[in-house]
């Protein structure tokens, strides 16, 4: 299990992910891919294990499905999250969102995903203090 230098990541500046995602097979898929491409990955199943994971280890990127179960849904917790954290990184995935065509769901290949977390994280721009 080698770390991919696309990504561009190193073991000093791994970049920080939170997976959100109800289901048990996909979670494990993504956040097994992309911690062998390097991201310090942690996964959640629900929007209220995600907001207290936020509130006690800062991250980099929030990678959260749209529907979730419980009362809060991705696009919720997003917006939660940035007022925690206001230039964090958001990307959804969802095999239902928008009614996308089923084979566009949660198809995306592991290695294109990383490249997208990365390029995620670096178009942030950085907070300056007041």
């Amino acid at each position: 299990m080698g770390v991919h230098t696309d990504v561009n990541t190193t073991v000093a500046e791994r970049v920080r992910v939170l997976f959100v995602e109800d289901e048990f097979f996909i979670r494990e898929w993504i956040a097994q891919s992309l911690s062998e491409q390097g991201f310090a990955v942690d996964s959640v199943t629900n929007a209220t294990d995600a907001l207290s994971h936020i509130t006690r280890a800062p991250i980099d990127v929030l990678l959260t499905d749209i529907n979730l179960p419980g009362g809060m849904d991705g696009t919720a917790l997003a917006r939660r999250a940035r007022e925690l954290q206001p230039n964090l990184a958001v990307i959804y995935a969802s095999a239902r969102a928008a009614t996308l065509k089923q084979e566009a769901g949660k198809t995306l290949r592991a290695c294109v995903l990383g490249r997208l977390l990365a390029v995620a994280v670096r178009a942030m721009p950085v907070a300056v203090p007041a």
